[in-house]
């Protein structure tokens, strides 16, 4: 190790340093690994041992001094047992006359160093118990040691069987114990007095101690025999005294608060904890053992030896260890003779395991350390079990045995002194696990596994508090707001393991491999055991009890499969806090009654110390007055509890926990739309959101947004009910159904608040406006909360959507107040005028639509606002259509109030169009605006050619009207652009080229005079008529509008032979008018395809009507037309054969005969056809269709007259 001096200097613990008085050394400070730590090579073998000194309450360290020979020990130096600036507050513990190590000591160091606890150290205890441990198979004396585990940690302390059945004569603790002790292992027990000699021992090594720090050499009278007596025997009581056993262990209520909890002797003793790793064991261990330093030693120990004792291998394993565990370089040892100083001697530590009558091999101490942690670990599987590590004196053979087994088979099972201590141990090291915030989630397991075997241990009736906040703790596990995510594979859950350690876990198969534990040592104790080691010197094997039950890291965190799962999990742990809670509250039948005399003490709270914004409480209670939900009475709720009590902090907690699992459970359910199930939940949410602000003094922000987001959640739930009327039995089963935890978690909520704050939300309502309102009325509270508590800048994403949903439910309220007015419309009889009720709706309706367009406008949506746009342009042709109707049919006229409408629904679609932008913004959107706009111009001008206002407008204007109304129409009809609309524009986009053709024909037939006009309106109605033809001939499922059109403009064909002179013009205009004739055969076609398809349908489905089956079809209509279509044809082939007749006698034409002919044959046949009165329509379209084929094949032979 080199020199002395330098290894002593490296050796220097941190805080050994200390500036006077107690020291809690700075992470920084205590966990620098170079100067506290070092590699040591002793005896020939390497064992690796490193210590840091976390904590130390030790001064700075003074040289000893070196006493004269014969200097007598026997008499006490002047400073004997009195304080001194050098010493500091430790005094008396560094010089070894502290009291004796309390039976929880392991414990007072795992709650100062909580963060090692669980996870990095194996083992916390004191040093003593560390060497005693590793003494085994070289000591005949007992051990008793009680050993505990916490996550992956192990406790070990003192069991001193001699005390704990002295105190169980006296109180009746432990009275289990000592009769299972007294029947298995030792019959005869009875307590063992310590001899003078033990007595003697102690205080010469005080008083050498004393004399070490002192160095002046002055004495002190001898004190009398009887002093002497007298002073051993009060060291005795004092020292029974000492081990201070608390049973049965109570906590404080306020343990969260009181982390030190000294009252109940669980304060950390030690002078000094070290950080020891020895090989691969880690410990966190206490001691107080005396160091020294100063001169030529910085770091020594000193120890007092009887010349006349030879060091036996005891005695050095003990200084060796010791000297580790504090990195102390060097021991120097003062040898007496009955008191008498006689010499000095300086000893290296790496030393000492070779020293003369105490060889010892440090590798077989390193052995035995391993072993004996692998044999605890292997076995101590239960958390918060108490074990025992029993070795009789004496016996070579160690036993384990399960004292919480043991103790619950008794009465009462709180017998056990460190049941608390343990619960508060494992509540505490979760605690600091949830705290951390880097904490990965891997560790959940493990925080859950402490806190359940936590609640298990404790008594509900008497820690309420700490099962309160484990079960909250438990419930923040699961987060709720993120989907379940896989675990990454370097930390992989076994998913079979919810408990991990719990006490149904089966034990670890016996095995006789590698050295393994046996219970069969001897028969009236095989039962109790739960393991043993045969032989102490097994423990001697290089990893004889190698442990093939590793305490695993972390603990398996439950898999969820899905949402519901997870939530209804997380709502047991609220429920649990919740009756810890309400247990602990006292009934009100339990408060002492009022003094009148005494006045009540009221409570003022100062508004400047109060957190959050100012007005946010006062804005809240207006908000809750306003939605009718505020509630007269205090914040102390109606079972009493008192604001800022443990009860009131907790059940806050709880309830607003419970309110994000409800959410979360509705919003689950909407997905699945479940609705009535979503209700449910959703109500149950508010009103434990009721209950919290009931209850709560100092509203957050972060709970106005989660009241925000429940009812804006409220909202969509009754907008889905509102829609789907249809399944509302089911709905309402669903509702109305509620299990026994969500039963009595509102019963919880019930001792507080009546829980009706938010009832108008939830209530599943069977009238569909109702539903409506109440959605709306959601959406518009979600928002009011976030515009007064300014949430808006802070989560915009939520304002958006509250917004969006604002305009939706206002554009949903302007669809069914604008459907309930056209159905009145409906159902008023005719030339009634428009009713209050109507007018009544139209303006509920526009409001809505205006707010829902405000809505989304205020938020860019241009999209939602267009369609509203669109809407509303709706609600005004259902105006225009209601004055419509208000009319005589025969004096019907376009009135100016019908035209206002239609103008308004005009200047609608067109905002919604400049809304929208560009086609490309929304495709389907701005098709859907086109075709309303382009419907809105053709119902005008339909509506002012059918009904011509005559009494207000001349017929010119009517015509410019119309035509202009039908042209913008046909511009926003778009024929082109293959989408689902297109047949529909197709058609549409005939019929105004039809009507127009139609309008232009009727002035040509009525107008007199202007020529120039005449020809004008003739060339638009040619044009019209061959367009509409055009765009018919494309649709599949027109003919009888494609037969209409071919026959008008054979009329108009017709019309203009009339004013013809020259029969030359009017051959030329009748061949025109049969080319046309000719073009009907499609149509016919069309019409003969589905009276087949009629006809071929089973016999079964005859009584079914035509329109069923063949709904574009109207028989009357064919019928009618082929009429017309006979007798025009009859009329043209006659007047086609006259004047082809004619002109034959002037001239010889062989083209014009053939014409001639094939007119004659078939005007012949066609005056056959309709002579035949017992023809069926099919017969007859057939008859027509031949007719035409031959009049087709006729035209083509001869080159005659082309179709103009």
């Amino acid at each position: 190790m080199g020199d002395p001096k330098e290894a002593g200097a490296e050796a220097s613990p941190p805080g050994a340093a200390a500036r006077g008085g107690l020291s809690l050394l700075s992470q920084a400070e205590s966990e620098e690994p170079s100067a506290q730590g070092s590699a040591l090579f002793l005896g020939g073998n390497e064992v690796k041992s490193r210590a840091v000194v976390k904590y130390s309450s030790a001064p700075p360290r003074t040289a000893f001094a070196r006493l004269e020979e014969k200097t007598d020990l026997k008499l006490p130096p002047a400073n004997w047992l009195r304080e001194s600036a050098k010493l500091g507050p430790a005094g008396t513990t560094i010089l070894g006359n502290s009291k004796k190590s309390k039976p929880f000591s392991s414990f007072g160091m795992a709650y100062d160093f909580i963060d090692s606890v669980g996870n990095d150290v194996d083992v916390v205890s004191d040093s003593e118990n560390i060497k005693k441990l590793l003494k085994i198979p070289y000591s005949k004396s007992h051990v008793s040691m009680a050993v505990h585990r916490i996550g992956r940690t192990l406790l070990l302390d003192e069991l001193d069987i001699q005390e704990l059945f002295m105190r169980s004569s006296q109180t009746g603790d432990w009275t289990w114990l000592k009769e299972f002790y007294q029947r298995l292992i030792d019959q005869k027990w009875q307590r063992k007095k310590k001899s003078k000699e033990h007595w003697y021992q102690k205080a010469i090594l005080s008083k050498f101690l004393y004399y070490s720090i002192n160095g002046d050499g002055a004495a002190q009278p001898v004190p009398s025999p009887a002093e002497q007596q007298e002073s051993s025997s009060s060291d005795q009581t004092h020292d029974s005294e000492g081990a201070s056993w608390p049973a049965p262990f109570e906590m404080p209520s306020s343990v969260s608060e009181d982390p030190s909890a000294s009252s109940q002797g669980l304060k950390n003793d030690f002078v000094r904890n070290i950080l020891w790793t020895f090989e691969d064991i880690h410990m966190l261990v206490g001691s107080n053992m005396p160091i020294f330093g100063g001169g030529r030693y910085p770091a020594v120990s000193l120890r007092l030896r009887d010349n006349n004792k030879p060091i036996n291998v005891l005695t050095g394993i003990d200084y060796w260890l010791d000297n580790l565990i504090c990195n102390v370089p060097e021991l120097v040892m003062c040898f007496h003779v009955n008191g008498i100083v006689q010499k000095y001697e300086m000893i290296k530590t790496e030393e000492i395991p070779n020293l003369e009558n105490s060889n010892f091999s440090t590798k077989v101490i390193k052995d035995i350390a391993q072993n004996i942690l692998s044999f605890l670990k292997s076995n101590c599987t239960k958390e918060g079990h108490t074990y025992w590590l029993f070795k009789a004196s004496g016996s070579d053979i160690v036993k384990l045995y399960d004292l919480t087994t043991l103790c619950e088979e008794t009465e009462d099972k709180y017998q056990n002194p460190f049941t608390m201590p343990v619960a508060i141990l494992l509540y505490k090291v979760a605690c600091n696990m949830m705290m951390k915030k880097n904490q990965n989630k891997k560790h959940y397991g493990t925080i859950r596994t402490l806190l359940l075997n936590c609640v298990k241990l404790l008594d509900k009736s008497r820690h309420p508090q700490i099962i309160a906040s484990a079960n909250y703790m438990l419930s923040e596990l699961f987060q709720l707001d993120e989907p379940k995510k896989e675990e990454s594979s370097d930390s992989p859950l076994n998913e079979n393991s919810d408990e991990s350690y719990s006490e149904e876990e089966e034990e670890m198969p016996d095995s006789d491999e590698n050295g393994s534990y046996s219970t069969s040592s001897d028969p009236a104790d095989d039962n109790k055991a739960v393991a043993i080691i045969k032989s102490v010197g097994e423990l001697s094997v290089p990893e004889k009890y190698k442990s093939i039950h590793q305490i695993r890291p972390s603990c398996a965190f439950p898999v969820c499969h899905d949402t519901e799962e997870r939530c209804r999990l997380v709502l047991s742990y609220v429920l649990e806090g919740l009756k810890s809670v309400d247990s602990s509250i006292k009934k009100e039948s339990d408060l002492p009654a009022a003094d009148p005399s005494t006045p009540i003490p009221l409570k003022y709270e100062d508004e400047s110390t109060r957190g959050g914004p100012e007005g946010l409480e006062k804005q809240m209670a207006l908000f809750l007055d306003k939605m009718g939900s505020l509630q007269k009475g205090n914040c102390s709720g109606q079972s009493g509890m008192t604001p800022g009590s443990w009860q009131h902090k907790m059940k806050l907690q709880l309830i607003l926990k419970s309110s994000k699992a409800y959410y979360i459970l509705s919003d689950a359910a909407m997905s699945l739309q479940k609705y009535g199930r979503a209700l449910r939940y959703i109500k149950l949410a508010l009103q434990s959101h009721d209950t919290y602000c009931c209850l709560c003094t100092n509203m957050l922000s972060e709970v106005l947004l989660f009241l925000s987001q429940y009812l804006t959640l409220c909202g969509d739930i009754q907008l889905m009910l509102a829609q789907n009327a249809n399944n509302r039995a089911a709905h309402l089963e669903e509702f109305n159904y509620q299990t026994k935890e969500d039963q009595e978690i509102l019963h919880s909520l019930h001792r507080e608040s009546s829980c009706q704050g938010f009832a108008w939300a939830t209530d599943l309502s069977t009238d569909l406006e109702s539903q409506l309102s109440v959605s709306c009325k959601c959406y518009e509270a979600a928002n009011e909360i976030l515009q007064f508590s300014d949430l808006k800048s802070q989560n915009p994403e939520h304002y958006v959507q509250v917004l969006k949903r604002m305009g939706n439910i206002r554009n949903e309220i302007g669809v069914f107040y604008m459907n309930q007015a056209a159905a009145l419309q409906s159902e008023r009889v005719v030339s009634k005028s428009v009713s209050a009720a109507e007018q009544q709706l139209w303006k509920k309706s526009f409001s809505c639509f205006e707010k829902g367009i405000h809505n989304f406008e205020s938020i860019d949506d241009a999209t939602n606002a267009a369609l509203l746009l669109c809407n509303t342009g709706r609600l005004m042709r259902v105006c225009a259509q209601a004055h419509c109707g208000a009319e005589d049919e025969f004096k019907r006229e376009f009135s100016p109030e019908e035209g206002l409408y239609y103008s308004k629904a005009v200047d609608y679609y067109l905002k919604a169009l400049r809304s929208l932008g560009t086609r490309d913004m929304h495709p389907v959107v701005w098709d859907s605006v086109n075709w309303e706009l382009s419907t809105t111009y053709f119902t005008m001008a339909t509506l002012q050619q059918d009904y011509a206002p005559l009494s207000r407008k001349a017929q010119e204007q009517i015509e410019k009207e119309v035509s202009e109304a039908m042209m913008k129409s046909l511009k926003h009809c778009d024929i082109d652009s293959a989408t689902a609309r297109q047949p529909l524009c197709q058609y549409r986009a005939a019929t105004i080229h039809h009507r127009l053709a139609s309008m232009y024909h009727s002035c040509l037939r009525n107008q007199v005079g202007d020529e120039h006009l005449r020809k004008q309106h003739r060339v638009l109605a040619d044009l019209h008529y061959s367009k509409a033809a055009k765009l018919f001939q494309l649709l599949k499922d027109a003919p009888c509008e494609l037969l209409r059109v071919q026959l008008e403009r054979v009329a108009f064909a017709e019309f203009q032979m009339t004013s013809q002179n020259s029969n030359v013009g009017k051959l030329k205009t009748l061949s025109g008018a049969l080319d046309i004739m000719v073009k009907t055969e499609h149509a016919f076609q069309l019409i003969r395809k589905e009276l087949v398809e009629e006809c071929d349908q089973p016999k079964s489905d005859e009584a079914t009507p035509a329109a069923d089956s063949l709904p574009n079809l109207n028989r009357e209509e064919v019928i009618k037309l082929l009429s017309i279509f006979e007798s025009r044809l009859s009329f043209l082939l006659l007047q086609s054969i006259k004047l082809l007749s004619s002109s034959k006698r002037k001239m010889s034409n062989t083209e014009e005969d053939t014409v001639l002919q094939t007119n004659k044959q078939i005007y012949s046949q066609l005056l056959r056809a309709t002579a035949n009165r017992n023809s069926t329509l099919l017969e007859r379209i057939e008859v027509v269709i031949c007719l035409l084929e031959q009049l087709a094949s006729g035209s083509s032979s001869s080159s005659g007259s082309a179709v103009p």
